[in-house]
């Protein structure tokens, strides 16, 4: 098993990294080429810029087993798909049976945001030491499930 993480992600990096270093899981970073990272734990692999270049390459590497840390619904789904595990950045675990779920509520919101595009819609809340805690848990117990 090993752990991969869309990098974006950046709030999540050294948690993930502090619980995959006691477990002795590697750990792979992916980022594209406007966010390049540094690790002393885990492997960077920077991925050339464009749309959804990292994801695909996040679904690439991805094998059974592996661990998958995303706020991306789709590449949820396909990682699914190859029998990997995988966690939002808020902790919540994506699996078969609430995926499909979490895909059409994106798609209701992203036919919301459209139809009322002349208003401002606020982006995400700043993270707080809460969502922190309540990740690092979450990943530990996921982490216990699966080994």
């Amino acid at each position: 098993m090993k752990i991969l993480v869309d990098a974006d992600i950046r709030s999540v990096v050294s948690i993930v990294e502090r619980i995959a270093k006691k477990h002795r899981i590697p750990v792979i970073l992916l980022c594209d080429t406007n966010h390049v990272l540094q690790s002393g734990y885990s492997e960077v692999k920077v991925i050339g810029a464009g749309t959804d270049a990292v994801d695909f390459a996040l679904v690439s590497l991805c094998q059974k087993g592996d661990l998958v840390v995303t706020q991306d619904y789709g590449v949820a789904a396909m990682i699914l798909g190859k029998g990997a595990y995988g966690i939002h950045q808020s902790g919540k675990w994506y699996t078969n049976e609430n995926i499909d779920q979490m895909l059409m509520e994106r798609h209701i919101s992203k036919k919301a945001r459209r139809s009322k595009a002349k208003h401002y819609m606020k982006g995400p809340t700043k993270r707080t030491a809460e969502d922190n805690t309540r990740f690092d848990e979450s990943l530990k117990r996921l982490i216990q499930k699966i080994s």
